[in-house]
Order: structure tokens, then sequence, then C-alpha cells
């Protein structure tokens, strides 16, 4: 088994090496040895990486990602809150539909005052109910 130096870990995954090392820290990842000074990761530490970049755009922590590895790195999924944070997803998907339909009203409606505008009320009522389903 090829060994993947923290350089070439860091080029792959367009991580700093500073990231790689506090991932380490956290748990997340582990070298395998060094050579010389420099940490040495398996192949699968790419695969790892990608799994926390994955969980992080989805919001989760490291912390929580941490615990979603199970022995010897494989995602021990917690299904349910995956769903929870999924639904929360779609929401704030509809919700950014809608702040995306309004603000292309707002560039192109013809009233020279967009408060004048029936559908811009109506959007901003819209907002205002999104708004308080949140809260």
């Amino acid at each position: 088994m090829k060994l993947l130096d923290i350089g070439e870990v860091a080029e792959a995954t367009g991580l700093r090496v500073s990231a790689l090392r506090y991932y380490e820290e956290k748990g997340l990842i582990e070298a395998l040895g060094r050579k010389g000074l420099r940490r040495q990761y398996g192949p699968e530490v790419l695969q790892q990486l990608a799994l926390v970049a994955l969980g992080r755009q989805a919001g989760f922590s490291l912390d929580e990602i941490g615990g979603m590895f199970g022995a010897g790195g494989a995602p021990a999924l917690p299904r349910a809150e995956l769903k929870t944070r999924a639904a929360a997803m779609r929401d704030q998907a509809r919700q950014l539909e809608a702040l995306a339909q309004m603000l292309g009203h707002v560039a192109d409606c013809p009233e020279p005052n967009h408060l004048d505008c029936p559908k811009f009320q109506q959007l901003l009522k819209l907002a205002t109910r999104a708004q308080r389903r949140a809260t």
C-alpha cells in the first residue's frame, strides 16, 4: 500500500496542511506514520476527507462528523438525523426560491415604487409568514 504524504493529501483535497493536522487532532483522520517530520496517510484518507466535506456542506459540526465515523473510519451514519437535516435543507431551499422570485420581481417590476406593487406586497406577506414559521 502506497502511503500519501501530507502534502499530497493537501494537494488532492484542496485543504491546507494545517487543516489536515487539525482534523487529525479531532480524530477525523489518522496518520499511519511519518517520513521524517511529514505525516503519512493511507489512501483511504481521501474518502474520509470527502465524507468530512460532505458532512460540512450538510451543516454538521466536526464533532458531529467525528461521531459518525465508526471503527476504522467507516461511516456509522445516524439515519434519523440525516433525514431531519435533509428536510431542513428542503425547507431552506423553498425559502431561497421564494426569495429569488422576490428579487427577480423587484428587478423587473414596472412600478416606480416597489411598495406600490401588489405582487411585491404579496411576496412580502409570504416572507413574513415564512419568518414566523422559522422562529
